[in-house]
């Protein structure tokens, strides 16, 4: 698989990665023994850009399970590998209990994670949210010490506005900007957020390129959705929104046919198509899935099918909010 420069300040990742937090939680059943087989299938294929966080999945240890599935299943490839994980939002196994990106957590996180991933270095580290309650010039400044005393290689910002992200890069260069960003979630290209990314040569990280799932086709309904399933309870996923979204996945469907490709390959060969500067991370525990995302590489869009999709998925179209 080809790489890539994300960002200007030196990192190279493969041309897409792995979103890996479905497979410790929120998507329905865990397999763990499936997680690991996609994961080490992910390296066989070319992926090298892993993204997990520390609240992703609790297991006998504690929260963090999926930064020690990751650690443990790719430690014989831990040299060739990037792994993104993230700090900032706190909760427990049932609830979210706020947010905390002071410089003195940055630490204690950081550290945590660095044990749990068993490794001396984290590659890409995020502030998951900005914490509303301090300033995002002091969140950065824990990160860019933790830079300094090389515990951290590189620095991003995940759901930040081009103020945030403005003020944050003045403080420490960014190196990614990890953001929803699909053919439902255009948000980024009328918001500043985009423009933004590439004034200041910042790498944009777009997680859920697949609408959540929605974009694959393969939801017809709600009842589909398994009860501890957290898509139940988002506003895209409610009864009218549904309805009104599969508008959406039909027009996909009928281009896909089309280009005999599915559903899910053509949305993602749209988001890769918007640019060298864009490395999305679809996720998936399943190997199945992976080696058909993998296969959206060869899906060649052309100015009219970049046209038809503006037609099907404009900014704005999809219905219900995104959180």
């Amino acid at each position: 698989m080809d790489k890539l420069k994300l960002g200007s300040q030196g990192l190279e990742v493969s041309r897409i990665g792995l979103g890996c937090m479905g497979m410790s939680e929120f998507y329905g059943e865990i397999d763990e023994t499936e997680a690991k087989q996609t994961l080490e299938r992910a390296v066989e294929l070319g992926i090298s850009f892993f993204d997990t966080a520390d609240v992703y999945g609790w297991d006998a240890e504690g929260h963090g399970a999926n930064e020690r599935l990751v650690a443990k299943t790719l430690a014989s490839v831990r040299d060739d590998v990037t792994i993104a994980t993230k700090f900032g939002p706190l909760r427990s196994q049932t609830a979210h209990l706020g947010y905390d990106g002071s410089p003195a957590y940055a630490k204690k996180a950081c550290e945590a994670s660095l044990k749990r991933l068993g490794t001396d270095t984290i590659d890409l580290y995020y502030l998951h949210r900005v914490d509303p309650n301090v300033p995002i010039e002091e969140s950065v400044g824990g990160m860019a010490d933790l830079v300094k005393e090389g515990k951290v290689r590189y620095i991003g910002l995940s759901e930040v506005t081009e103020e945030q992200l403005r003020k944050a890069h003045a403080v420490h260069p960014i190196t990614a900007v990890q953001t929803e960003y699909s053919l439902w979630s255009r948000d980024v290209e009328s918001n500043g957020v985009l423009k933004t990314i590439r004034e200041l040569g910042i790498g944009f990280v777009p997680y859920s390129p697949l609408g959540r799932g929605f974009l694959t086709g393969a939801l017809k309904d709600r009842s589909q959705l398994a009860e501890n399933d957290w898509r139940r309870a988002n506003p895209r996923f409610s009864d009218e929104a549904f309805a009104q979204n599969l508008k959406i996945v039909e027009g996909v469907e009928k281009l896909a046919e089309e280009k005999r490709c599915t559903p899910a390959q053509l949305a993602l060969a749209w988001v890769v198509a918007q640019g060298n500067d864009i490395v999305p991370i679809p996720g998936t525990k399943r190997t199945k899935y992976l080696e058909q995302n993998i296969r959206s590489l060869e899906v060649k869009l052309t100015a009219s099918d970049l046209k038809k999709l503006d037609q099907i998925a404009p900014v704005g179209a999809t219905a219900g909010n995104r959180y």
